[in-house]
């Protein structure tokens, strides 16, 4: 299937029917790499050594590394290949924190299977989802992600708030490339001139705007609240 970008002379603005919301760095975001840290030593439980005695210059480094890890990532996976697959992520995890010399193998599988337990919702996310459904505003979270996030969506309550899941490893397409914004306006069942992509990456998310679909960029934050209120702003 190929999807054609809209030619800007045949878009006319109707009122937001349905809004796509990227997931990671827009409804949640991670806790501090120090307490990632600590998680994947107490799921390992044996005494802290090395890079996860807090207060060291080990800490510090495996820190700093960790919280620059997909950036490395991106280096190694330019293509995120990573996140058309459950187990190429994994793998491009492992090469990423690899980079940083002497990190334990064991280590790096622990920060791996804690890593989705140091997700949290943004404070304003729930109460916007919430609020759009009230209004009858259809809502899809849209994701470039090669780690199975339904468990954890379910648990945080935003399974029950929105209508649709569109992710990256299931459908075999990564942002942002416009076939998978087309499935997210199938899943929403509104037309691009009256959906609303919401996002934190001006070259992922962004990737919305080819298909006609207006779009929010709201750059990374750091805090509980992350501005989503706008969205209702849009919204009206």
């Amino acid at each position: 299937m190929i999807i054609r970008a809209a030619e800007p002379e045949a878009i006319v603005a109707e009122p937001i029917k349905g809004v796509v919301f990227d997931f990671h760095a827009t409804l949640v975001d991670a806790r501090d790499p120090d307490s990632w840290i600590t998680a994947a030593q107490q799921l390992l439980g044996v005494p802290a050594k090395g890079a996860t005695v807090p207060g060291t210059a080990e800490f510090d480094r495996l820190s700093e590394h960790l919280h620059r890890v997909w950036d490395h990532a991106v280096a190694i996976d330019p293509n995120a290949e990573r996140d058309l697959s459950l187990a190429r992520h994994r793998e491009v995890f492992g090469q990423a924190m690899s980079l940083l010399p002497d990190v334990d193998a064991d280590l790096i599988e622990a920060l791996y299977t804690v890593m989705p337990d140091q997700w949290t919702a943004f404070d304003d996310a729930l109460p916007v989802l919430r609020e759009l459904k009230a209004r009858g505003i259809r809502t899809v979270v849209l994701s470039n992600t090669g780690i199975d996030i339904h468990d954890w969506l379910r648990k945080a309550g935003i399974t029950d708030v929105i209508d649709g899941l569109v992710l990256s490893y299931e459908v075999g397409v990564v942002k942002p490339q416009p076939e998978i914004f087309q499935l997210a306006l199938e899943a929403l069942d509104v037309p691009a001139t009256a959906a609303l992509m919401v996002g934190d990456s001006w070259h992922a998310d962004a990737g919305a705007a080819a298909l006609g679909i207006r779009t929010l960029i709201l750059p990374r934050t750091f805090g509980p609240v992350h501005g989503l209120g706008a969205v209702l702003r849009l919204v009206g």
